[in-house]
């Protein structure tokens, strides 16, 4: 079983991956940190240096290998992974995927607690910007977001919420 958690940076995905992949006896993949691998560079230096464009294909490309292997996991996918290229529709055809659905207002104060500068599409707001961005990639996003197989919203979603969901 592949098990692709979606959402806005900062939303939980990453800490929720974790927890769920423990309980279902799974490895744990960090998109992100298997692209920091493959290019040797931060997400903050692929951006600088080659632009969002090139970091997208780049993204793609590595989503794609893992889609493609036999092998089993939940992975936390970048905030943006599912709006490019037909990311989401291969997420959606190689396993179940999942949309935390967190407001703004507890990202941006999650976000806050955080080193913004290796979050390249956050890394130079201020506080009163940074809600207003997450608002505006929201609007941008959800659309995709929207169309993943389940959806769970609020703050205090739990790992085992999601992992009985996708049983049944």
């Amino acid at each position: 079983m592949k098990i692709f958690l979606i959402g806005l940076p900062g939303s939980g995905k990453t800490t929720l991956g974790k927890s769920l992949a423990e309980k279902l006896k799974l490895r744990f993949i960090d998109l992100d940190r298997e692209i920091e691998k493959i290019d040797g560079q931060s997400i903050q230096e692929i951006f600088d240096k080659k632009k969002e464009p090139q970091f997208r294909e780049l993204e793609s490309k590595v989503l794609k290998s893992f889609c493609a292997s036999d092998e089993d996991y939940v992975m936390a996918a970048g905030g943006g992974t599912p709006c490019f290229f037909d990311n989401l529709e291969t997420m959606n055809r190689s396993g179940q995927t999942v949309f935390i659905d967190t407001p703004a207002k507890e990202i941006a104060s999650r976000l806050m607690k955080t080193n913004l500068l290796e979050r390249p599409l956050f890394a130079r707001l201020d506080p009163d910007q940074l809600k207003d961005k997450i608002e505006f990639l929201r609007s941008q996003r959800i659309s995709y977001y929207r169309q993943a197989q389940f959806i769970f919203s609020g703050v205090d979603i739990s790992s085992g919420e999601i992992a009985n969901r996708i049983k049944e």
